[in-house]
């Protein structure tokens, strides 16, 4: 994603690049509470295992973990509770579409602030097998070292 000025991204699903293949990106505004927007600010947000699904033409995403906010009072929010999307109607007919297919799924890649409203970064993503992850690694690694040595090779003594 590129940065825009206005936009502080504050929670990213880091370990999703390395389970998924990314085919598609929606950007999606988020129905939240007073509470869940102090805390998400604060960056109190975990999308570790969060997932979303389409239901009765909503798109919703479920186990997105919201801390309840800490000056919050007995009006705090559940962490848990299931959080509703903004999206176009032809945009959540395509994800309809896509999520009836086998092995797509759709995942909330990143939080952000964007003019400040809070918006989710929602891929349509397909899992990996181990030897794609595998792949990766060592795709990786070698960069890596061919960095290194290039980065030596330039060096001025």
């Amino acid at each position: 994603m590129v940065k825009q000025k206005g936009i502080k991204s504050v929670v990213d699903n880091r370990r999703a690049r390395h389970e998924y293949h990314i085919k598609e990106n929606y950007e999606a505004g988020m129905v939240l509470v007073g509470t869940e927007v102090k805390s998400l600010r604060m960056g109190k947000g975990n999308l570790q295992d969060a997932y979303a699904v389409v239901k009765g033409g909503e798109v919703w995403v479920n186990n997105f973990h919201i801390s309840p906010y800490e000056k919050g009072n007995q009006f705090n929010h559940d962490p848990l509770r299931p959080k509703k999307l903004l999206l176009n109607r032809r945009e959540i007919n395509r994800l309809t579409g896509l999520q009836k297919e086998k092995g797509y799924t759709l995942i909330p890649m990143k939080i952000y602030f964007k003019n400040g409203r809070a918006k989710v970064d929602l891929a349509v993503a397909v899992g990996k097998k181990l030897y794609d992850k595998r792949d990766d690694l060592a795709d990786r690694d070698a960069k890596r070292d061919m960095e290194r040595v290039l980065k030596e090779r330039n060096k001025i003594y």
